[in-house]
């Protein structure tokens, strides 16, 4: 076990500092720099600016700078907002950013594992062909084109909820909605495999024959290991969910660190975007590294494996 969770940290730290490094290496390459598009700016006070934030010294020495500020978690400021440090603003934003990513990962895996369920129960009747149907749509249709659709239809044209924003609990339907749709739509069509497998096994058919109702085959037998193989994919949902925020954040004015991230790219803020990157790898990593110790402890296969 230990070696397994061993071998698990090694290669996520490995990943953790290629992405660091990748990070670097694509922002120095980018022509321009966040002052460029200052037009009125003396040539002067443009070299000024680039000495006083670094961007004139060797990019070894600006590698090395980056990599300690990272391992002392010290980011530095905004070159957009220099009066705010990268630390203050993912304080500050982050927290915003988990709660809708907590909404949705709810969202998607309570109704996507109930969807699933019942698509499986309903196998072979209308009911099963109508959920995956829906759910192929839901795979199908991208977040921000689905988030466009639910504003127009659910907030400008019905009014129940607001059409943007962020603060109290209506305002933060629409936009988990949005960015649980896709994989609430994976999960369902993942629990209906796995319920329909299981549903077929032998201890299944033994249980039926003891006389057991369907009600109790499926809650006390079929259910939990129908959910068992959905821990593998929390990783995978936990990406998805993270990446999907920076758009969802952008279309519906939520100030999260999604939104910060992208406006930072437009604006080329060099310290914000390689200090949101490395933070968003890390809580990637981090997602990924809990699933598989849960999938672990649960699973007694991987630990005789392991």
């Amino acid at each position: 076990m230990l070696k397994f969770f061993g071998k698990k940290f090694i290669f996520l730290s490995i990943t953790l500092f290629i992405v660091t490094t990748l990070t670097f290496i694509l922002m120095t390459a980018i022509p321009g720099d966040p002052f460029s598009d200052e037009k009125a700016l003396p040539k002067e006070v443009h070299l000024a600016l680039r000495k006083h934030y670094g961007l004139e010294e060797p990019l070894y020495v600006q590698y090395f700078k980056y990599v300690r500020s990272v391992f002392t978690w010290n980011l530095g400021p905004s070159l957009q907002y220099p009066d705010r440090t990268v630390n203050e603003i993912i304080q500050e934003c982050f927290p915003i950013s988990a709660l809708l990513g907590i909404q949705a990962l709810l969202l998607s895996m309570t109704i996507g594992a109930f969807l699933g369920v019942y698509a499986a129960i309903k196998h072979d009747q209308w009911q099963s062909f109508t959920t995956l149907l829906c759910a192929c749509i839901g795979i199908s249709i991208p977040s921000f084109i689905l988030a466009a659709f639910l504003q127009y239809l659910l907030a400008i044209k019905a009014g129940f909820f607001p059409v943007a924003r962020w603060g109290s609990f209506s305002q933060t339907i629409l936009p988990a909605l949005s960015l649980a749709a896709m994989p609430m739509a994976s999960i369902t069509r993942l629990v209906r495999a796995n319920m329909l497998e299981v549903l077929r096994s032998d201890y299944i058919k033994t249980a039926a024959s003891k006389g057991l109702s369907p009600t109790q085959i499926i809650f006390k037998h079929a259910l939990k290991n129908s959910l068992a193989p959905l821990l593998p994919y929390f990783g995978q949902l936990s990406a998805n969910i993270l990446l999907g925020s920076f758009i969802i954040e952008k279309i519906y004015g939520i100030p999260g660190l999604g939104q910060w991230f992208v406006n930072s790219v437009n604006n080329r803020d060099y310290t914000m975007i390689m200090g949101s990157t490395v933070f968003y790898s890390f809580v990637l990593l981090f997602l990924l590294f809990l699933a598989d110790m849960i999938h672990c402890a649960l699973d007694p296969r991987i630990k005789r494996n392991s």
